[in-house]
């Protein structure tokens, strides 16, 4: 797994000794949780969903990297691809604990997940899936470059699908 650097961030490799506690506290975190999924995560939900970021990185050479402040070293989110097996597409996506909300670290991290992926893995396309009311995230994909595309369905849960070109 890359370690990738911003001005302000580092996306790096998950570590349960540091991770774990932040992460399932962001996952805990309702507002947080509002539109992925509906509803706060267990510690148990959050365990899982931790793992499942870490081995999609086995499984395909991607995912999700843990998200550190570089001023701070405080774990601060998570950002990267999805495209698990029944996903409308490569997709880049975000999520941050909510006390680092309106800094600009989303579209500062995704541009080098971006960059990273377009070099490294040759993507020419890439989607985000946002809830039809998620304004903050719909305004993250705007800011990207993104452009809406249609719509599709997560997990049940019907979802808006930006795109763009890379």
């Amino acid at each position: 797994m890359e370690r990738l650097e911003t001005e302000r961030l580092i996306l790096r490799a998950w570590s349960e000794a540091t991770d774990f506690e932040p992460y399932a506290a962001l996952s805990a975190d309702a507002e947080v949780m509002r539109y992925l999924g509906g509803k706060p995560m267990s510690r148990l939900e959050a365990w899982r969903h931790m793992s499942m970021i870490v081995g999609h990185w086995h499984l395909r050479g991607y995912s999700h990297w843990a998200v550190e402040e570089k001023a701070s070293g405080e774990f601060v989110g998570r950002l990267g691809f999805f495209n698990p097996v029944g996903w409308p597409g490569f997709e880049i996506g975000w999520t941050f604990a909510r006390s680092h909300w309106g800094r600009g670290y989303a579209p500062e991290g995704a541009r080098a997940a971006l960059d990273w992926a377009r070099g490294r893995l040759g993507v020419r396309h890439v989607i985000s899936c946002i809830h039809a009311d998620n304004r903050n995230s719909i305004r993250v994909a705007e800011k990207l470059g993104e452009k809406p595309e249609g719509e599709s369905e997560i997990l049940g849960t019907p979802v808006l699908v930006y795109g763009m070109d890379l």
